[in-house]
């Protein structure tokens, strides 16, 4: 199949979150099975420039907003099977964040837009189009209303509900090219809903889990939209996210200290690293928590802020935080680092490379999120051998089983309900278990043979691109039979004329 993606980030270009990650593997993943793939993503300052300077120039094409004639270059890259099209306009995408602009509309309604131009001239004609979040909604709803010539069959996948792309009613007139007999497919509460113009339009719905995809039918989690996503629960599917184990491995990886595979001395080996590193006391008997996160409501931070103190004061314990985002989460970890300095560190910046050695180097991996569509920390806390302590959430609730010490089954621990003290709980029965060579040893077997790559979740895909593809066939199978009839029936009218 030929299959064209389009989505907002992909690592190694730009990144904010677990989005770049999906968009630089799953592509990878299905490249391996034969198939031909091409990803569309605008053109962000943020590109490395050892990337832009092996980019390949294309042409150059105007692309219309309403009246606004904007400038379009298509640049190419192509990596590992994957050919990449990047869509270039200085005064959209060369600005210091990807999203979060007040002009966020015009600048996804002009890449909308140069999408179809790129595809019209490239003259390629997808199988099947694959669109990701909000940035992307209004592709579906183009095609449906016919902008693009092509009757082609389009999938949209959720990575998360809660960021939709909502814009004042007005930019229906000042952006979009469409009739307003479309208004309806977009307008949610007396605004513009991008998310839900994918939702409404697009062919088929996936999200990154099958928990989540449960879960967005009830309003708790359904952000407002639970209503179009109910209405549309027979063409909803859950994929699990994977990771790249090949990017993410403890044996191959320039950042851990010291590369290891199945072999518990070597993780404590880079314990002992991270902790000389941090000025924390030395030592492989005192276990190591670990969250790297961003720092907003709905990872699960007020249940970690609330237990904290209580936790490093009465446990024998070393917490690492990485992670910026909102001030009130900065301001107490900051707090309570300082007032535990023999046992926290706070770390409030992100780094790669120092991410990765915070997994190797951590027993635990702390994910208490209040809400998780999949999540990739704890996949990546598995393939750097790290047990995560997690809720049972969506994704999350898909890929840790909690450890269950009478038969020996389990990957990480985890609690139900939205507690602090469930949470507390729930990391007391793991340093309890720490401290137990023969339930340990087996927990760590069972995290060895978790299953992370992408091979189950991208064959999982392909089933929902044949189906559609299927569809398409049926279709003009229909269309040219009734053409036939029509044709019969003309004919037949004739001769009675005559």
């Amino acid at each position: 199949m030929n299959i064209v993606m389009a989505a907002s980030e992909c690592a190694p270009f730009f990144k904010t979150g677990g989005l770049a990650d999906v968009i630089a593997s799953l592509p990878k993943a299905l490249s391996n099975k034969k198939h031909n793939l091409t990803v569309i993503l605008p053109k962000y300052r943020a590109m490395p420039s050892e990337i832009q300077s092996q980019l390949q120039f294309e042409s150059s094409f105007d692309v219309w907003v309403k009246w606004r004639k904007q400038y379009c270059g298509l640049f190419s890259y192509k990596q590992e099977g994957v050919t990449y099209y990047f869509i270039d306009n200085e005064y959209y995408f060369n600005r210091a964040h990807l999203y979060g602009e007040p002009d966020d509309a015009e600048r996804f309604t002009f890449f909308t837009h140069a999408f179809f131009e790129t595809l019209n001239k490239l003259n390629l004609v997808p199988d099947i189009i694959h669109c990701h979040d909000w940035q992307t909604g209004l592709i579906p709803l183009y095609i449906k209303a016919g902008v693009y010539q092509h009757p082609i069959k389009t999938v949209f996948t959720i990575h998360n509900l809660k960021y939709q792309g909502v814009f004042p009613l007005s930019i229906f007139e000042e952006l979009l090219h469409l009739d307003l007999v479309h208004m309806g497919g977009l307008e949610l509460n007396g605004t513009i809903n991008f998310m839900k113009g994918a939702l409404v339009h697009a062919d088929w719905v996936t999200t990154v889990s099958p928990s989540y995809a449960k879960e967005i039918l009830d309003p708790y989690y359904g952000e407002g939209l639970e209503k179009y996503l109910a209405e549309r629960i027979s063409s909803i599917t859950g994929i699990v996210n994977g990771i790249d184990e090949e990017i993410y491995n403890p044996q191959s990886d320039l950042n851990v200290s010291v590369p290891y595979s199945k072999n518990y001395a070597g993780k404590k080996e880079n314990k002992r690293i991270m902790q000389q590193e941090l000025d924390l006391i030395i030592s492989n008997d005192i276990p190591m928590f670990v969250l790297i996160s961003r720092l907003v409501e709905e990872k699960g931070l007020p249940l970690l802020t609330h237990i904290l103190d209580e936790l490093l004061s009465t446990e024998t314990v070393q917490v690492v935080i990485m992670g910026t985002g909102e001030a009130r989460f900065e301001e107490a970890f900051h707090s309570i680092s300082n007032r535990f300095p023999n046992s926290c560190r706070f770390i409030n910046v992100f780094h790669e490379g120092l991410a990765h050695r915070l997994y190797a180097a951590s027993d635990f991996f702390l994910m208490p999120s209040r809400f998780e569509p999949c999540g990739l920390g704890q996949l990546i806390a598995l393939r750097y051998e790290s047990i995560p302590i997690v809720r049972e959430t969506g994704g999350l609730k898909d890929t840790i089983k909690p450890y269950n010490e009478f038969n020996g089954e389990g990957n990480g621990f985890s609690f139900t309900n939205y507690n602090a003290y469930d949470f507390l709980n729930t990391i007391r029965y793991a340093i309890h278990l720490y401290y137990q060579p023969t339930h340990w040893n087996r927990l760590l077997k069972n995290v060895y043979k978790s299953k992370l790559n992408w091979e189950h979740s991208a064959s999982s895909y392909l089933e929902v691109y044949n189906m559609l593809t299927m569809q398409v066939n049926e279709e003009e199978k229909h269309d040219n039979e009734r053409r036939q009839s029509k044709s019969v029936t003309e004919r037949e009218a004739h001769l009675i004329i005559r």
